[in-house]
């Protein structure tokens, strides 16, 4: 598995698509990947063992509450943990860990059924290129 495979397989372990936000960059692209009830979309970026990269994910869900959003949030905080999640990549490492703030919310202009969280993370991809 590569990084950007490592970090897709990662993303998409909470039960909802993942999408790298590249791929749904408008809403006729959203609709087409079935995108629009909950989902996430993430940065792709990767880098070398010496260099931390800060990354950040979006949950999206359409709903009149944060409880079900703020729940998942809480789930993918959990599964990074305190000491941060390993995953094995070719090559070696990718070490997720959380960003302090963790997460922030955001409303979505025009659509006031639609939730966002942001989630801020670091990726330390500890391989040797």
């Amino acid at each position: 598995m590569d990084k950007a495979q490592a970090l897709h397989s990662f993303w998409s372990s909470f039960g909802l698509t993942a999408v790298d936000e590249n791929s749904a960059y408008d809403d006729t692209v959203a609709e087409r990947l079935g995108l629009m009830d909950s989902y996430i979309t993430y940065e792709v970026m990767t880098g070398n063992y010496e260099y931390p990269v800060p990354l950040v994910a979006s949950l999206w869900y359409r709903s009149q509450s944060w409880a079900a959003i703020s729940q998942k949030a809480d789930e993918i905080a959990d599964a990074i943990g305190v000491g941060g999640k390993v995953i094995k990549i070719d090559n070696g490492y990718l070490w997720i860990k959380q960003r302090q703030p963790f997460t922030t919310r955001l409303s979505v202009d025009g659509d006031y059924d639609m939730r966002r969280i942001m989630i801020y993370i670091t990726a330390n991809f500890m391989t040797a290129v």
